[in-house]
């Protein structure tokens, strides 16, 4: 039987793109941690409120940062890295699914930082399940033993930001660009009331 394997490339490529990706959410929620902590609450998630868990989000993302980071040197660290940091999407998934369910679709995403006013919507869940399923599947497969060129290393280092780019780029049109788009199709005394309701 023909075992599964991943080129090394696209290895490197996934784990240094997830970790950008968890640090540049740590980092974000790091830079105002009190307006963080409103968000957080906000969700009213059934945990203890007498322990500030709002700080451990961001703590949680930059350790799993570093944990990817150490797995793309040392292959005993890939499964953990990355079962570590599909638990942290799928608890955003679950936070964000919770909340759709209640009807509270107002509600601050606070994916991109404290200060991020995007609304909660059910494109968030499937984007982080599929985040989730994308980092277990490229850290958990074997990677083809190979020696990387030096095209090999210029492949990644304009790989990583052009995914980053790609990701920036579908979340701004998921999350602004199409909800615009659909009020402005609404007749327009509805799609007037609501740009005018809307920051």
């Amino acid at each position: 039987m023909t075992t599964l394997t991943l080129d090394p490339v696209l290895g490197l490529l996934a784990g240094a793109a997830f970790a950008l990706l968890f640090a540049s959410a740590a980092l974000h929620k790091l830079r105002d941690l009190a307006q963080f902590n409103e968000v957080f609450l906000a969700y009213r998630l059934p945990l203890p409120q007498s322990v500030r868990l709002s700080l451990l989000v961001p703590l949680a993302e930059l350790a799993v940062t570093l944990a990817l980071l150490i797995a793309l040197a040392v292959p005993g660290w890939r499964g953990a890295a990355a079962l570590t940091g599909a638990v942290l999407l799928t608890g955003y998934a679950a936070g964000i699914l919770l909340n759709l369910v209640r009807g509270r679709r107002d509600l601050a995403c606070g994916c991109g930082g404290a200060d991020d006013a995007q609304t909660i919507a059910p494109w968030m869940v499937v984007r982080n399940l599929l985040l989730a399923a994308l980092l277990l599947a490229a850290l958990s497969l074997p990677w083809t033993a190979r020696v990387l060129t030096y095209t090999d290393w210029l492949t990644l280092a304009c790989a990583v930001p052009a995914v980053a780019l790609l990701y920036l780029t579908f979340d701004r049109l998921a999350g602004r660009v199409l909800p615009q788009g659909a009020l402005l199709r609404q007749p327009a005394s509805a799609a007037g009331a609501e740009l005018q309701d809307s920051p």
